[in-house]
């Protein structure tokens, strides 16, 4: 591995949690090898790190040294390297000298594997997709082409690799179209499709539903395209007992100009901060839900999906965030956001 190579890997210590984040996504590796002035290796940092030290309460502009494995494996040579990683499933392997510099890493290759799932998934595609305008005036926004395929059908090809083969469709607006697709095309889904009679929102139409569903579902709109482990986020429902995990996404927007916090009189509060970074979490619209959640929706009112959760969580009801990386999540109800989808995954 070259110079340049080396360095889309390591992070010098100090850098924070959100600039971590970015350089695991940038180098799609899944995790960062942080090192001190000196180049010495410090730790370890991967998306899962980072992922438990944010439920633990940690911040995005913490230090990353805070979240990151203090105490990682290392080798001196590759072929070192290559014996450690194939005794187990490490990202990745920093390979250090005598002083502990690091001179190397060591990254493999795994086939990709899945855990067998095997829960329902339900998927709104009833809105008209206005984002996408004109496209969808003259196709539903499920049907818009990623490559050589719809976008709704990325979504369920995604959720078919966990064996979630068993699709419960929310159809409105041009939804003869989005049926006929799958009918003359024989696509390998099982699919039941719900009909509303009238818009009901992003959480409204699943009261039709109701005693359909006898455990935990996923639950999609179909603009959003999730590349997280899926097990992951159902175990972390599970284990916390949750009604409605809400799958969210970092996000971290720079802001172009200095900030300046103004007091009484016009006095200057604090420094001023040239150019920060806006950090926070945004919902992506992908849920794990229990069925007893359907029981709490009014037939035929049209609500959003987040309204739903909130009234969960009013009651006491356990509602919670999974947080993902940003490059995890692709929102295709945007134009821009189609071309990076097209870009992620090798498609024209």
């Amino acid at each position: 591995m070259t110079h340049s190579e080396l360095e889309q890997f390591v992070g010098v210590e100090g850098l924070t949690v959100a600039d971590a984040m970015r350089k695991i996504d940038k180098n799609t590796s899944g995790v960062l090898i942080l090192i001190d002035a000196e180049r010495r290796l410090v730790g370890t940092l991967t998306d899962g790190d980072v992922r438990r030290f944010l439920l633990r309460g940690g911040s995005l502009e913490d230090n990353a040294s805070q979240a990151a494995n203090k105490a990682p494996k290392f080798a001196h040579t590759r072929e070192a390297a290559l014996g450690l990683w194939h005794k187990r499933n490490y990202s990745a392997i920093p390979i250090v000298d005598h002083t502990g510099r690091v001179i190397d890493i060591y990254i493999g290759e795994r086939p990709e594997q899945h855990a067998s799932l095997k829960i329902p998934v339900v998927i709104n595609a009833g809105g008209k997709g206005t984002r996408l305008d004109p496209f969808t005036r003259i196709l539903p926004k499920p049907l818009i082409p990623i490559g050589d395929l719809p976008i709704i059908e990325h979504i369920m090809q995604q959720f078919k690799k966990y064996e979630c083969d068993d699709f419960h469709i929310i159809v409105n607006y041009k939804r003869h179209l989005l049926k006929a697709y799958f009918y003359e095309n024989e696509t390998p889904y099982n699919i039941s499709w719900y009909d509303e009679d009238k818009p009901l929102g992003t959480g409204g139409g699943l009261c039709l539903l109701k005693g359909k569903m006898s455990g935990t579902f996923f639950f999609s709109n179909c603009d959003n395209l999730l590349l997280s482990d899926y097990e992951d986020i159902l175990t972390f429902h599970r284990e916390h007992r949750n009604v409605v995990t809400m799958v969210c996404a970092y996000k971290t927007f720079p802001i172009p100009y200095g900030i300046v916090e103004m007091g009484e009189n016009g006095r200057i509060e604090s420094a001023i901060r040239e150019k920060p970074q806006l950090s926070f979490l945004t919902n992506t619209a992908i849920y794990v839900v229990e069925p007893e959640v359907l029981e709490d929706i009014e037939d035929d009112i049209s609500i959003g999906f987040p309204d739903i959760v909130e009234r969960e969580r009013q009651k006491g009801r356990r509602v919670a965030a999974f947080p993902v990386s940003e490059a995890d999540w692709l929102d295709m109800g945007e134009f821009s956001e189609l071309e990076k989808m097209r870009e992620r995954l090798g498609v024209e």
